[in-house]
């Protein structure tokens, strides 16, 4: 066999290993943040239907504009936070992880700023880099919440071209208070790139993956989109709807938005089966919103377990706890796993990051972890 050519690989990607939690077949699962339960017989009889149904048009192009997707992505939207909103302002793809992208193709680029805070998504770094941008974060208070003073500092000196903040935030499980969130939208109608001698504003892209688990008493910024066009809100159905393998995540937000993503997406990037299948899943919303309380409810006992034991556990309203300091948070993390739990080795140093499971999932965590740490 030849010799392999030398690749022309994009110099600053040398470095790079590409992006990958543990994938493991072991007792408890509890390490990136699924829904820990399938969807329904109900659900999965509907979602074959009409995947059946689209099967024989599947020699066409499905459709670019998914206008039926939407809509039922609207009336959801309608039944879970009461906010009404029309199609031309919800938009659609493959995963949250192509919403970003689609919006950094669109507001970031070369020689511009992507802004946002430390312990946050990892993959933050990766969306930017892939749109050839910088990335800056601010730091967190002690207590992982959001230090609003820094970080609309940071807008001011900076002048980023997009903020992105995760609400509730990931791996931190804590949240932005709408007051604080309005005061972050405020700031950043001035502060974007200058072009042509005119100041824009910072799109403010909240990624409420977790939305859904939000307390009762934490509003989605969904409520804030008609008084901020700046504003852009993501969302996902695989934590929500236990669906993270059909991969689709939508934005809401203002229709110029939505129309400048359109001007860098790919064309027919959206497949007909999966148009079909979300659109089946989303008839099921409200059995899956009955089981999100659920998980809330174990969500906030595992939390209290955990603080009982000694451990600082920031106030979370995500489907996950993070939990420590740890001496040696990797020991804990290998001597979990040998024990058939599978959690996350992320976030702030010495801390270690847990996602809600079936009961019998938590049940085998707080057994491991007792014996791993006594």
């Amino acid at each position: 066999m030849n010799q392999s050519p030398l690749l022309p690989l994009r110099e600053e990607l040398a470095a790079v290993t590409p992006y990958g939690a543990p994938q493991l077949e072991v007792e408890a699962r509890l390490n990136v943040n699924e829904n820990p339960y399938s969807p329904s017989p109900e659900m999965v009889a509907d979602i074959a239907k009409a995947v059946a149904r689209v099967g024989t048009g599947l020699n066409r192009y499905p459709d670019r504009d998914f206008v039926e997707l939407r809509q039922a992505l609207a009336d959801y939207l309608l039944l879970e936070c009461g906010h009404s909103f029309p199609v031309q302002h919800i938009w659609a793809a493959n995963g949250s992880n192509e919403v970003m992208a689609q919006l950094l193709g669109a507001y970031a680029g070369p020689g511009r700023i992507v802004l946002g805070t430390e312990h946050s998504y990892s993959m933050y770094p990766e969306y930017v880099r892939g749109a050839h941008s910088r990335y800056v974060t601010v730091p967190r208070q002690s207590d992982f919440n959001v230090d609003l003073t820094v970080l609309t500092g940071a807008l001011q000196d900076l002048r980023p071209s997009v903020l992105l903040l995760a609400n509730p935030n990931n791996p931190t499980g804590t949240v932005i208070t709408e007051a604080d969130l309005k005061q972050i939208l405020q700031v950043a109608q001035q502060t974007g790139p200058i072009i042509d001698g005119e100041s824009t504003a910072t799109v403010v892209v909240i990624d409420e993956a977790y939305g859904e688990f939000r307390d009762s008493g934490q509003p989605s910024a969904l409520a804030l989109l008609e008084k901020f066009p700046h504003l852009a809100v993501s969302r996902t159905m695989s934590k929500s709807f236990g669906m993270a393998g059909l991969r689709l995540g939508y934005l809401v937000a203002a229709k110029t938005i939505i129309y400048d993503i359109m001007r860098v997406r790919l064309p027919y990037h959206l497949s007909a089966l999966t148009q079909a299948a979300a659109i089946a899943a989303l008839s099921h919303a409200s059995e899956q919103l009955d089981q999100l309380a659920q998980l809330r409810k174990r969500r906030d006992k595992l939390a209290s377990w955990l603080a009982a034991q000694g451990y600082v556990v920031p106030k979370t309203q995500a489907n996950f706890v993070l939990f420590g300091p740890f001496e040696n948070r990797h020991k804990v993390f290998n001597d979990l796993l040998e024990r058939g739990v599978l959690i996350r080795e992320v976030g702030p140093t010495g801390f270690l990051r847990v996602s809600i499971g079936s009961e019998r999932e938590d049940q085998a965590f707080r057994a491991a972890l007792e014996e791993v740490t006594k």
